[in-house]
């Protein structure tokens, strides 16, 4: 496998140069913000997306109860406080009474019962929907208070609150059967244009409950790749940037006028298995696969070094040492032995899909790995996909293998429940799970003393990784480029880009 090229890529510049202007146009305002970014949304239904770009739009227009900041703490979103009672069984909001949508209507208790109501209908397809099945009941006590009723202490779900697939939407737009096409959330801009794969225009919520934004709008240009984004940043053409190829990211700090903005996050690149696919449906043919990859090799040549190997469990607080897990030193005559003894000790033929674009090193990652397991005789086809077909054919668990690039979260509940629960509403994505795993979640979800729940998580993830239905292989970074006239934004471990609402651009 061939390190991708520097010289390459500069080599590029030129053209992604003219490509870049013709996409961008003229300058704005200096009160815009004119942002890039290589992959745009999927999507405008806050409940039902899941690829990074949709997020990282909507996270902008939407706004949950609460949310967590740089450090990884709750705090206010739309609701201004919140209380468990004494049995952990009721969670109580007081919403902020300056809370609108952008069409100019209170945030309500309503809103906020309608949203998780169509949250927990099954046929709605919210892919939070596992992370609240403890909420029995809903009461809108007045127009400023709610209490979610549970049927068991629920201890991540205030955790589970901060993502944006459980943002509040207004119960007038839930009727009229509009979220997808018609975004109307109370965050601090609103989507004034959209032009798929072309650009989006935002502009500040003048009723934004959460105070004046730093700037007027932000004209989002859809870019064909990141070399062209470096291009327009390199000639002025674009202030701000998300960047997820770290080869281009770590160009930015050899550029005088611009900033790298770099902040280790949650989210994993992991290869997914299908364990309901035969051979994977053999334990032993899993764990070779575990046995036969070297994560260090596929973080080295396909992201440059740029994260670290990890365990399932991302959040630092509950991380076990990946060192500590099952076969996470590369081992192959194991792996063989462990093939043979499954009754593969030929191999076997599979297909890994990718997606372009989200992340950009998962078709590199991929070929490392085939490069890897043809080793122990896995012959792997890599089928690269368009990330909206990506998306499609991955929610419906259709793959032998996936190489994936998924979110973490503050609690390891919050963050695995749809995936690794038997209610879990992404059970046809993981198709593995067993009485442990599911044990121990339940066991963590309802325990409150932090020491045992570290406990409880640290058995999970070492059974986890022992079972290996998934390869987990590294974190890396979020990285977000800008000119130096761009002031005030700060990266987050779980690469938001809500920090734009108070960015100011200098003239």
């Amino acid at each position: 496998m061939k390190r991708r090229s520097t010289a390459k890529l500069v080599s590029c510049l030129a053209i992604a140069a003219a490509l870049g202007a013709a996409m961008v146009g003229s300058p704005a305002s200096a009160a815009t913000l004119r942002m890039a970014w290589s992959q745009d949304a999927t999507g405008l239904d806050p409940h039902k997306q899941t690829a990074f770009s949709s997020i990282r739009l909507l996270e902008l227009i939407y706004e949950p109860l609460v949310r967590l900041d740089a450090n990884l703490q709750i705090v206010p979103a739309v609701a201004d406080s919140w209380q468990f009672s004494s049995n952990g069984t009721e969670l109580t909001f007081k919403l902020n009474p300056n809370a609108k949508f952008q069409n100019g209507e209170p945030v309500t208790s309503a809103d906020v019962k309608a949203s998780f109501e169509r949250i927990l209908n099954e046929a709605t397809g919210a892919v939070a929907r596992a992370n609240f099945l403890s909420i029995a009941s809903i009461d809108a006590v007045d127009p400023h208070t709610v209490v979610f009723h549970l049927s068991q202490p629920d201890v991540p779900i205030l955790t589970a609150m901060t993502n944006l697939n459980a943002a509040i939407v207004s119960a007038g737009e839930i009727a009229k059967g509009a979220i997808n096409t018609t975004p109307v959330g109370s965050g601090p801009f609103k989507l004034e244009k959209w032009d798929p794969n072309s650009r989006e225009i935002l502009v500040a919520n003048k009723m934004w409950a959460g105070g004046a934004t730093g700037i007027e709008g932000i004209n989002i240009s859809v870019l064909p790749d990141e070399t062209a984004i470096l291009a327009a940043m390199r000639t002025g053409q674009i202030d701000f940037a998300l960047l997820n190829d770290p080869l281009i990211a770590t160009l930015i700090p050899r550029e005088d006028r611009l900033v790298l903005n770099r902040a280790p996050v949650l989210a994993y690149h992991v290869l997914q298995l299908n364990p309901s696919r035969k051979p994977m449906t053999e334990l032993a043919v899993r764990q070779a696969i575990s046995c036969a990859i070297d994560r260090k090799e596929v973080l080295d040549t396909a992201s440059l070094g740029e994260g670290k190997v990890t365990g399932p469990i991302t959040t630092p607080s509950f991380a076990t040492d990946p060192n500590s897990l099952f076969c996470y030193k590369r081992d192959v005559e194991k792996a063989k032995k462990l093939m043979a003894d499954a009754g593969y000790a030929k191999g076997f033929s599979a297909t890994v899909i990718a997606a372009t674009g989200e992340p950009p090193t998962a078709a590199a990652e991929a070929q490392i790995i085939q490069s890897q397991l043809a080793e122990i005789g896995v012959k792997l086809d890599i089928k690269v996909m368009e990330l909206n077909v990506y998306v499609d054919t991955w929610l419906k668990g259709d793959f032998d293998m996936a190489v994936a690039l998924n979110g973490g979260s503050a609690d390891p509940y919050s963050m695995y429940s749809r995936y690794w629960t038997k209610t879990g509403n992404l059970q046809k994505v993981a198709n593995y799970i067993d009485d442990t795993l599911d044990g121990l979640m339940q066991k963590g979800r309802a325990e409150t003393d932090p020491a045992a729940r570290k406990v409880i998580f640290s058995d999970f993830e070492k059974h986890l990784a022992e079972m290996s239905p998934w390869i987990w292989l590294y974190t890396s970074y979020s990285y977000t480029a800008q000119q130096k006239s761009v002031q005030g934004f700060t990266g987050t471990p779980i690469g938001s880009l809500f920090g734009l609402s108070k960015v100011t651009v200098q003239q």
